[in-house]
């Protein structure tokens, strides 16, 4: 297909140029920042914003580091082995409840881009009874949301079924279709795809099965965005414009060219990936906002499913300071 190969060449071609492009207003010595992210289509505006150079006009040294669970980012965070992380922001609240670290959520994302993703001869979720669920780490955010799920179909986790943790969603689409004892899991772009490209089926999207939920965003431990609090800002400045050029349409063939690239997918995999990363119900938040009454419901959640029978869930403000978003997005134009 020497149409489809060439468009993509010119993309790349593109992506190159627009990262040589000169950085007005910032001084030549950038500001090394280290970010870690989950290996997913969810990363694509990192990837975008280094390609075409965004991340460098904010003065920012983008080092992107994949992360293989969610234990691992956390404790990376912790011990200071990178600076922000791109991730479900259930993993900050756990930081800072369970793990009694000072972190702080500075913006969203998404919510979720998840899919409940079954063994074909799964046909509810009645038929999880007495089968594997796979998840990342017991305690993380999808994984609550699987438990809550399974919940109201009246399974109860270590009495109906069994929890196995195997990692990030990289690693739980290989479990699925790899291991058919594994019957189901929770997975999003672009595995949730490429499963149903094996044969699996989806049960239904998150969202609609929990409603609305802040599941991604940026966060940081307090004290170090309190001390480099320009350059967080500068970070979420590029990050949302990084973000503004995966969202636009006329940069289609540059970010297929980067899915193809950076996740091995298919040019059929990258479009359908690609469509669903840019649905206003399921895909990125437009500016990476952050939803409010989502956070409120993954708080409600995780009070639900990890604490006391009815136990308030604690006040939002515990753990989010917007004030960074707030002022990176008042040096971006609308």
């Amino acid at each position: 297909m020497p149409g489809v190969c060439g468009s993509r060449a010119a993309a790349m071609a593109l992506l190159a140029a627009l990262a040589f492009a000169p950085a007005p207003g910032h001084a030549a010595e950038l500001t090394q920042v280290r970010v870690n992210a989950f290996p997913n289509a969810k990363a694509l505006p990192l990837h975008a914003g280094i390609a075409t150079g965004i991340f460098a006009r904010h003065g920012i040294d983008l080092e992107l580091q994949l992360t293989e669970n969610s234990r691992s980012q956390r404790d990376g965070l912790a011990a200071g082995r990178f600076d922000i992380a791109q991730a479900a922001l259930d993993n900050a609240v756990a930081m800072i409840e369970v793990a009694g670290q000072d972190v702080v959520i500075v913006s969203g994302g998404d919510s979720g881009m998840n899919d409940f993703i079954v063994q074909p001869d799964i046909a509810s979720f009645a038929d999880l009874k007495g089968r594997t669920v796979i998840v990342d780490a017991p305690d993380t955010a999808y994984a609550l949301q699987a438990k809550k799920i399974l919940l109201k179909y009246g399974l109860t986790e270590g009495t109906d079924y069994t929890i196995k943790p195997v990692g990030a969603v990289v690693y739980r689409y290989k479990a699925l279709i790899e291991d058919k004892s594994n019957a189901g899991g929770i997975l999003n772009l672009p595995f949730n795809i490429q499963a149903e490209e094996h044969g699996l089926k989806s049960l239904g999207r998150i969202i609609d099965l929990l409603g609305p939920y802040q599941a991604a965003g940026a966060f940081a431990m307090r004290a170090w965005a309190r001390e480099h609090a320009d350059t967080m800002e500068r970070y979420l400045a590029a990050y949302v414009e990084s973000l503004r050029f995966v969202r636009d349409p006329a940069n289609k063939a540059a970010n297929l060219a980067l899915l193809e690239q950076k996740l091995k997918l298919s040019p059929a995999a990258a479009e359908k990936t690609y469509a669903q990363l840019l649905d206003p119900g399921f895909g990125f938040t437009p500016d990476a906002r952050f939803d409010a009454q989502g956070f409120r419901n993954m708080l409600a959640l995780r009070a639900e499913i990890e604490r006391k029978a009815g136990a308030e869930p604690p006040a939002p403000e515990k753990y989010v300071d917007l004030g960074y978003y707030e002022r990176a997005m008042k040096t971006l134009g609308p």
